[in-house]
């Protein structure tokens, strides 16, 4: 491709990020798949380009790791407007996605706070196969008459999420196993991320995360926001919390004027050319 790329990463959440507003970039679902292969490729969780946008925005997009497009991703839009703000020299950008339009603020040496808007709470913005209160979905893990996991709550962060509370953690293998078989329940006709947590205190909670297309991942920013969410719906903390994630932890603070802002570092791993 001759392609100049920077890998980047927001708490191990990394990317292969792409240039493409003087240049498009059309990547097929192969091309996309070889660019994110950990033994043959790059090795990125997503793949992102950052194309012309409107109103004096950028537009990001986002294709995960199995080759399909995605509505936008938190960590990616934290380390977009990273790279954004050291090229223009400014304390702020807006970018658009698939989801909807983010505003990215400088938030201290190598950290980024990302307004991402409202949460979509009805069951139409999942959006859920039928009608169900999302603060507790009719959605279980384990014997129907005594379930291991039960009642998650869903959320749209731009994209869709179910997030599972219990009193204790799960490991690598109930995370994959479950999260694997979640992700294309009928119940979502976009599929979901699946989160896994547990509430720490009133401000904090301990977040895995499988992401739709991707894979357990070391952090999920959309999945930290709607894990606090979620979690404040079910009157399980308050409306800020600190969000442990695999790969470290975020500050999500859920508005009062309804916008959910998220905080966290980025990290430059490296330059290369996709070839």
């Amino acid at each position: 491709m001759g392609r100049p790329f920077v890998k980047m990463n927001g708490l191990g959440n990394d990317f292969v990020v792409v240039e493409a507003r003087s240049r498009p970039f059309q990547p097929s679902e192969d091309e996309v798949r070889a660019i994110c292969d950990r033994a043959t490729g790059e090795g990125c969780d997503q793949l992102i380009s950052i194309e012309p946008g409107t109103d004096g925005a950028v537009f990001m997009r986002v294709w995960n790791a199995d080759g399909g497009q995605v509505e936008t991703c938190g960590n990616a839009l934290r380390c977009v407007g990273w790279l954004l703000m050291q090229a223009s020299g400014n304390d702020k950008v807006d970018i658009q996605t698939a989801g909807g339009l983010a505003h990215a603020h400088a938030g201290g040496d190598h950290r980024v706070s990302v307004d991402m808007g409202a949460p979509g709470l009805d069951w139409t913005r999942i959006p859920l196969a039928e009608e169900m209160d999302t603060r507790g979905i009719e959605l279980q893990i384990g014997p129907i008459d005594d379930p291991v996991l039960h009642t998650p709550g869903a959320v749209s962060m731009g994209n869709p999420h179910v997030t599972f509370f219990a009193d204790r953690e799960f490991d690598d293998a109930f995370v994959t196993a479950s999260g694997s078989l979640l992700e294309h329940h009928p119940l979502f006709p976009e599929a979901v991320n699946v989160g896994f947590s547990r509430v720490l205190g009133p401000d904090r909670i301990r977040l895995r995360v499988w992401e739709r297309g991707a894979g357990l991942t070391r952090a999920c920013g959309t999945g930290a926001c709607a894990a606090l969410v979620a979690a404040s719906r079910k009157g399980l903390v308050g409306r800020r919390a600190t969000l442990v994630l695999d790969g470290g932890e975020l500050e999500i603070d859920w508005r009062d004027d309804g916008h959910v802002w998220m905080t966290g570092p980025v990290e430059v791993e490296r330059t290369g050319v996709l070839t």
